[in-house]
């Protein structure tokens, strides 16, 4: 068996993390010790590791400012097209070794750090993760600003600096308990405040008609305090902004009350205001109509909103006289990019700069709107879709549902006019959506002020031209398109799987990593038996290493020669975490009928968030808890099957994780994920899928060949026809006999002795109201499952299937993706050109 890595042949490896230079060595030593003396108040000997992490993050940081610096310059003298990615989640996980490895400073800092005596992965533990995003769509966020800055765009990120991010997670008696995320309690070394940028946004009040144009007057003011974090590209000098917001209230915040002796309490109203960046909504495909959630989108797209005119105003660097009046260029100069409906308010806002403030025309203010702004869409769900009560507009925003009712007025014009007497097409149309009380659509408002709309994966869009959006696509077909998603070659396989990213690059050189269809070339090695050794010895080291950290966290012995099959992601109905229980009952139940034979040993790891009011998928992680605790327990089974709960899945832990995992579960029903990134971090990362027709995994299947993929279950046409047929989760149950005493064994009580009817909920959910057709693909997927085993025995068999599919990964970079909306949406140019580092000569 291999033996994980000791430090020392870390620190020989790998021309990937960069040279470790002697006189790099030496500086970084230098101010490290500086960094720590002023870091420090207290005596030198009795520093923290946290004050080390410090000292050692402000020694890395110093190396970005100088860059930053330049390369905002550069983006002055230059005067180029600006993207601005509007998201209100941007889940960036851990900063400091994404920098080592995008400025080639990883072997330099670890060599520093072992000198002075230090682990620099126990110092890499003390950061906190910026958990500022649910799940896929902020992790997207993520990748995408690498790749922006990886591919010298001028781009920038704008969100809001929550003060809470996703919250930790514990699980307390198998029950998922959640604890408040204070990621800014000892302080966060990779941001700066910026108070001299700081913007005022406005709330309630009310609107005036006057012969000088329309004013929104009386309102209630609250201050945006922006904090720029520094986005490295790879390699190439370039430093990117991301720009997040803060709630601030004014000095005068209610302070009118002092008259009447209410100083006390107007100082504590104060909170009222600044609560708006105080806390992420933790739902992942789910709206919340909340009035603190809608001041929180309308807050981002406000101050983001100001600062993008203003930067294109005064776009010449340095210059006072050259100022740009002209708004009728914005759209040759900005692009716009909605990441789903939550910035969705930028569309009448910047209606309403043009109009009210600017004083240029409907006519020529809506051209310029729709061809600045571009919208993503992220899911077909229903529940998800954002749709914001009128009545809470018209006292929150007066003026935006008065240019909402006067966008919605015209757009209805129009499709009258194409549609004449087509007045159900009208209704299906409209922004505004009649009811017990009038709502705003604002999947509607992004398409109808938006020149670009795409999904994340080619069914997710086929699905929005032929279901959810199927009229506005045969109004205006020329708008939709399809951008599959990516994710950062550089975290997702430099920086988590050192090891398998060296294997790589002895064979086929290191340019993959900023241009990952170089992968095909690994086809070449798929017979090479020293390959296939080099890669299988990698992924056991990689498990050999989570075991430990297993087994330390959880106290379960693992077997690390058993298949790791993992299902990790946000807790959800659709994501079918209970077909993955079904296989692991049934998997149970056969190994204690025929304790005698050689059954593939399984650990089976399932992890992830349950949005905190969502009942069902809470009692989805109490099943899985229960199942771990009978199969664990069980001495027939022994280390044949064990089931491990990860708790507080988060980026930190999927870099362990995905990097030791054999076997990927992307189980949703077939339209029903829009894309999924997660499968593609485990296709990279050299494990195998198992999985249904859906979302990326239909172009994953493409490109590595569906043979080396384990493909089951129904497909979306199979999906629409029992909807219209009916699913009748009885007839299932009734013939499947393994099915049936799976599920006779949840609503029984086996695996809640204490408590037999407590999955009475789940039992009922599955064998009446599934909308999610669980048991319609159990037959089929355990069949599968059944394959993955027979094929796990065969080792050499299964790399070469691994080969075949890390080989194919290259469509799934975001810098694909990225080049993608340059060029189609945002006419940009992506260059791999590096500019001139500070010590440089210019």
């Amino acid at each position: 068996m291999a033996k994980p890595l000791t430090d020392q042949d870390k620190r020989k490896q790998i021309s990937v993390r960069g040279l470790a230079g002697v006189e790099n060595v030496t500086d970084l030593k230098t101010n490290f010790n500086r960094h720590l003396h002023f870091t420090l108040v207290k005596d030198r000997n009795v520093a923290t590791k946290r004050d080390y992490y410090f000292a050692l993050a402000n020694t890395v940081r110093d190396f970005l400012v100088g860059r930053w610096i330049r390369t905002q310059q550069h983006y002055y003298e230059k005067d180029p097209k600006r993207v601005y990615y509007l998201s209100l989640e941007f889940y960036m996980g851990r900063t400091l070794q994404n920098t080592m490895v995008n400025l080639a400073l990883e072997n330099a800092c670890d060599e520093a750090t072992y000198q002075l005596g230090l682990d620099m992965e126990e110092l890499q533990d003390i950061e906190e993760d910026a958990g500022l995003g649910n799940g896929g769509l902020g992790r997207l966020a993520a990748c995408f600003l690498d790749s922006m800055a990886s591919l010298g765009l001028a781009a920038y990120g704008y969100g809001i600096r929550y003060e809470f991010g996703i919250f930790n997670q514990k699980i307390v008696d198998g029950w998922q308990v959640e604890e408040a995320d204070d990621w800014l309690r000892y302080g966060n070394p990779w941001e700066k405040a910026r108070p001299e940028y700081m913007r005022p946004v406005h709330y309630y009040g009310r609107v005036e008609h006057t012969d000088e144009g329309v004013k929104w007057v009386d309102t209630q003011v609250v201050l945006a305090l922006p904090y720029d974090t520094p986005v490295p590209g790879y390699r190439n000098n370039i430093v990117n902004t991301m720009r997040l917001w803060s709630a601030k209230a004014p000095c005068d915040f209610n302070l009118k009350d002092f008259n009447v002796g209410g100083y006390i309490q107007a100082v504590l109203d104060r909170n009222l205001a600044e609560n708006i960046s105080r806390v992420l909504y933790p739902n992942d495909n789910f709206f919340e109509g909340k009035e603190l959630r809608l001041k929180q989108e309308y807050f981002v797209v406000a101050a983001t909103l100001q600062d993008i005119i203003r930067r294109f105003k005064a776009s010449k660097f340095g210059s006072t006289e050259f100022v740009r009046l002209d708004l009728s260029t914005l759209p040759e100069k900005v692009a716009i990019q909605l990441n789903d409906t939550h910035p969705a308010l930028a569309i009448p806002e910047l209606m309403r700069t043009l109009v009210d403030i600017e004083k240029l025309s409907w006519d020529k203010a809506w051209d310029i709107v729709v061809r600045t702004c571009a919208y993503t869409n992220h899911t077909v769900l229903p529940e998800a879709l954002e749709r914001w009560p009128v009545d809470l507009f018209q006292n929150l925003l007066p003026r935006h549902l008065e240019i909402i009712y006067e966008i919605n007025s015209r757009h209805m014009e129009r499709i009258s006019k194409l549609y004449p007497g087509d007045l159900d097409r009208l209704r299906r149309m409209s922004l505004i959506e009649e009811g017990d009380s009038k709502k705003i659509n604002m999947a509607h408002l992004c398409i109808v002020g938006s020149h670009a709309v795409n999904g994340v994966a080619r069914i997710h869009s086929e699905i929005i031209k032929d279901t959810v959006f199927k009229d506005f696509y045969e109004t205006d077909p020329e708008k939709f398109q399809n951008k599959t998603n990516g994710i950062t070659p550089r975290r997702w396989l430099v920086m988590c799987n050192p090891g398998l990213a060296e294997v790589i690059a002895e064979r086929i050189g290191e340019e993959y990593i900023r241009d990952l269809d170089q992968l095909k070339q690994l086809l070449e090695f798929v017979d090479d038996d020293t390959f296939i050794r080099d890669v299988a010895k990698v992924k056991q080291e990689n498990k050999m290493k989570f075991a430990a950290h297993l087994e330390e966290q959880y106290k379960v012995k693992i077997n690390p020669n058993s298949m790791f099959d993992v299902q990790v992601k946000r807790i959800h109905e659709y994501k079918r975490q209970l077909l993955n229980c079904l296989h692991i009952i049934t998997l149970y139940n056969r190994i204690k009928k025929e304790p005698k034979k050689a059954w593939t040993p399984r650990t089976i790891m399932i992890g992830g968030k349950a949005a905190p009011g969502y009942h069902t998928a809470k009692m989805i992680i109490k099943l899985i808890t229960s199942i771990g605790d009978i199969v664990n327990n069980d001495p027939v089974v022994g280390d044949r099957l064990k089931v491990i709960y990860l708790e507080n899945y988060r980026v930190t832990l999927a870099e362990k994780v995905i990097p030791a995992s054999d076997l990927s579960e992307q189980i949703s029903t077939a339209g029903t994920e829009a894309s999924g990134t997660g499968n593609m971090k485990f296709m990279l990362n050299g494990a195998l899928t198992i999985g249904t027709m859906d979302g990326a995994n239909v172009e994953m299947a493409e490109e590595a060949g569906e043979e080396n993929l384990f493909i089951f279950g129904m497909r979306v046409p199979d999906v629409e026809a029992m909807d219209k047929k009916g699913y009748d989760a009885a007839s299932y149950y009734n013939r499947l006999p393994e099915l049936k005493q799976a599920m006779d064994q949840i609503s029984g009580g086996f695996f809640s002795p204490r408590e037999p009817d407590l999955f009475k909920d789940l039992v009922s959910m599955l064998m009446q109201h599934d909308r999610f057709k669980v048991f319609a693909d159990y037959e089929a997927y355990i069949k599968c499952q059944d394959r993955v085993s027979a094929l796990y025995k065969d080792p050499k068999a299964w790399t070469k299937m691994v080969i075949h599919n890390i080989a194919g990964c290259g469509k799934f970079s975001s810098d694909r993706t990225i080049s993608q909306y340059a060029r189609e949406i945002w006419g940009m140019e992506p260059s791999l050109e590096k500019i001139a580092a500070p010590d440089d000569p210019r």
